[in-house]
This record gives C-alpha cells, structure tokens and sequence, in this order.
C-alpha cells in the first residue's frame, strides 16, 4: 500500500468517524426534545405537535420508514374522513405521516375522535397519546391490545416491506380490525386502502380481493425508488379506478 493509499483510508475513515459522530448528536438532541415534550402541559405540546407534525420524527431506514409528502398524506387524511361521523373508527396503520396530518386540522375538522395509529416505532405514541396508540408488529399480527378490534369501518395500511410475508401477515391484521357488521346496520361506509409498491398488485389482489388499484399515486417526501400504488375498495372524489 502507497503512502497515498493509507493517507486516503485514514481520511475516509476520519470522515466516517465524523458523521457518525453528527449522527448521534442529532439523535441525542431529538432524544431530548422529546422527553421536554413529554415534561411540557398538555396544552404547549398539543400546539407544538399540530405545528412540527413529522418535522418531530427523522426516517429510519433500518425500520423501512419514508414519510409521504404534505400532498400525499393529506389526500390519504382526506379519504379517511370524508363522510365520516362521530362514531366512525378509523385506523391507521404503519403511516404516521397520515395520522399526523389529520392531526394539524381544525378540530372542526375532524368529525370523529376515534382515530388509532397502529405503529411499531413507539415513538409515535407521543403523536397519537396513549389511548390512540398501539404498538403493532406485522410479524405476530394479531398481538395487539386495543378494544377496536373488528370495529374498524376505515383503515388505511402501508406494510413497511415490499414482500409477500409482510404483506399477508399485514392484512391478517387488517381484516382483524374491520368491522364485519353490514354497512347499512353500522350506517357506515366501510373503507380500505392499501398504499403499496407497485409490484406487490397480484399479492394485494390476493389478499384484499374487494380492493382495486386506483389513479391517485401516492408521493413521499424524500423520494422512493419503488414505484408505489393505492388500492382501496371505494372510489371517490380523490381518485377513480384504474381501467
């Protein structure tokens, strides 16, 4: 090896040393603001999480998370609650940025205050708060303690991976939330989406035989290499079938 060659490693080494460093710094930091949230009133912190929203929560790719973008999530937020009431149960699950979008809207604007995240990555319970949180692992689907099992009359469900295991053991989950009363006896409408990468389409028409794909596709915010897709059961204002 050359003086240059181990001058070089000795620089890449340096730099990686470094970011690493950066990293963990910012992790401490977010550490930290989370737990002055948590010592915050009630009140502060409501208006601090309505206004940071995702801003509060940095992707972690070894958790197979990207955030969808501002349009996207509030599309999906939109779908959600069109129509809804005060009875209706929503869930959403392994999409927080949807969940935090509906979060900045007026009160007013939210017609039910039945709306549950479903999420592996507790840190999100900060977000939801404990009555609207449930720590949710797709690899043991039905271990989760929540008392809206088959209540659900809307569901929104993004699997983390882009393979057939999650995405089945994933809607072992969803079909164990939904509602299986009759529409017209629950006066609801039930609704389901599945926003997904393209490729899983015969897997999702496997799984979810009353979904379709639709035109809306859905969008993230630092970009995804993965072609993505949303299926669901409905068509209404915000997308139609894909014919």
């Amino acid at each position: 090896m050359s003086d240059c060659d181990s001058e070089t490693e000795l620089t890449l080494s340096a730099n990686a040393l470094a970011a690493l460093a950066e990293f963990r710094q910012e992790e401490k930091q977010r550490q930290e603001e989370f737990q002055r949230l948590y010592d915050e009133t009630d009140k502060e912190y409501q208006k601090k999480k309505k206004q940071e929203g995702m801003k509060l929560f940095q992707e972690d790719w070894q958790l197979s998370q990207f955030w969808y973008n501002d349009s996207t999530a509030d599309t999906l937020a939109d779908a959600l609650l069109d129509g809804a009431n005060k009875d209706t149960i929503i869930a959403i699950v392994s999409a927080p940025s949807v969940y935090a979008a509906i979060q900045k809207r007026p009160a007013n604007e939210i017609p039910t205050e039945h709306i549950y995240l479903f999420e592996f990555d507790k840190r999100f319970e900060l977000m939801a708060g404990k009555d609207h949180f449930v720590f949710y692992d797709y690899k043991d689907p039905l271990n989760y303690n929540c008392s809206i099992r088959g209540k659900v009359n809307r569901l929104l469900i993004d699997p983390p991976f882009l393979n057939e295991d999650c995405q089945t053991k994933s809607s072992i989950t969803a079909k164990s939330l939904l509602t299986s009363s009759s529409n017209k006896e629950m006066n609801q409408e039930i609704r389901l989406i599945s926003c997904t990468g393209e490729r899983m389409h015969g897997i999702i028409a496997k799984v979810y035989p009353s979904t379709k794909i639709t035109t809306f596709l859905p969008e993230h915010e630092n970009g995804l290499s993965n072609e993505f897709r949303c299926y669901a059961n409905f068509e209404w204002r915000g997308w139609s079938f894909q014919s």
